[in-house]
C-alpha cells in the first residue's frame, strides 16, 4: 500500500463496496443463459422455471440484478416481482407478499392460493418472479416450494418462476416428486466459487477506477485472491479484506499527517 492523500482511499472503498458492476468478471456464461432463459419465456410467452445455485458470494444475485437492468426495456411488457424470501416471516408468507405485489384482494388459507392461480392463469402478461434465498421456503412436506414450482406448469399458465439458492441440491432433496412429472424438474443453473484468477480480476478492475498509482499493490490483490479462492470463492469476502486494508492505511496515514510538526517549529 502506498500513502497518498486522503480522497484516494475514499475512492478505493467506494469501489470495493458489492454493488452490481456494469460487467461481472467471470460470469460471462451465467449471465448469457439468464438473459437467454428470460427471454426464451417472457418474451416468447412460455411459462417455465430456473433454479439457481451457488455458494454465497459467487454472484447469483449480482448476475441476475444486472440482466434484469439490462433487459429493462425487453421486459417492460411483463410484470416482474423481486422477493427476498430472508425478509419474510415464515415459508408461507411468500403468498400473501406474492398478492400484495400483484394487486390482489388479501384472502386466506386455501383461498388466497386459489386466487393466486387464478390470477396467473387468465389472460394478461408475462409474470416474471424471482425468489432470493429460496432455501427460506423449505417447509415440512416442501408444500410451499412444491405449490409455487408447479405453477408454471398449470395450463394457459404465464408464470416465469427463477429461485436462487445457495444449496446445489436443493431440487433434489426437496423437488424430487417434480422430476417424475413429464415436463420435468425446474433448469438449473449453478454458479461455481470464483477462482483464484477470476478473483484478481475482479479486484484489479474495481481498483483500476481509481486515479493515479495503484492503491493495493499487484502482488497484494492476488493473495488475497488466493487465499479467498481457497476457502470459499467468494468474492463479497476479497472485495471486503481489500476494503479494510485500505482503511487500516488510511488511519495510518492520518495518524502520520496529525503528527507532523508545524511549519516554523512549534509543537
Amino acid at each position: 500500500l502506498t500513502p497518498r492523500a486522503g480522497t484516494c482511499y475514499q475512492q478505493a472503498k467506494q469501489v470495493l463496496h458489492a454493488a452490481v458492476p456494469e460487467r461481472l468478471q467471470g460470469r460471462e456464461r451465467e449471465t448469457g443463459i439468464l438473459r437467454q432463459f428470460l427471454r426464451e419465456h417472457i418474451l416468447g410467452r412460455r411459462p417455465g422455471s430456473l433454479y439457481v445455485s451457488g455458494a454465497p458470494g459467487t454472484g447469483k444475485t449480482a448476475c441476475l440484478s444486472r440482466v434484469l437492468l439490462d433487459c429493462k426495456d425487453e421486459l417492460a411488457g411483463s410484470r416482474t416481482v423481486v422477493l427476498n424470501c430472508m425478509a419474510l416471516g415464515s415459508p408461507h408468507s411468500v403468498f400473501p407478499a406474492l398478492a400484495q405485489h400483484l394487486g390482489l384482494p388479501v384472502a386466506a388459507g386455501r383461498e388466497r392460493i386459489r386466487s393466486l392461480e387464478k390470477h396467473l392463469t387468465a389472460q394478461g402478461p408475462m409474470v416474471l418472479l424471482v425468489l432470493d434465498e429460496l432455501d427460506q421456503l423449505e417447509s415440512k412436506g416442501q408444500d410451499v416450494l412444491y405449490t409455487l414450482f408447479e405453477w408454471p406448469r398449470l395450463p394457459s399458465s404465464r408464470l416465469v418462476l427463477v429461485g436462487l439458492a445457495n444449496a446445489l441440491d436443493l431440487t433434489d432433496r426437496s423437488l424430487a416428486r417434480l422430476g417424475a412429472h413429464p415436463a420435468g424438474s425446474p433448469r438449473l443453473l449453478h454458479f461455481p466459487p470464483y477462482t483464484k484468477e477470476q478473483l484478481t480480476r475482479i479486484l484489479q478492475e474495481r481498483l483500476g477506477q481509481v486515479a493515479g498509482d495503484p492503491v493495493l499493490d499487484s502482488a497484494a490483490l492476488q493473495f488475497c485472491a488466493r487465499k479467498v479462492s481457497a476457502v470459499f470463492g467468494d468474492a463479497r469476502k476479497a472485495l471486503d479484506v481489500c476494503r479494510r486494508a485500505v482503511e487500516v492505511v488510511e488511519l495510518e496515514v492520518r495518524g502520520q499527517t496529525l503528527l507532523k510538526p508545524l511549519p516554523g517549529g512549534e509543537s
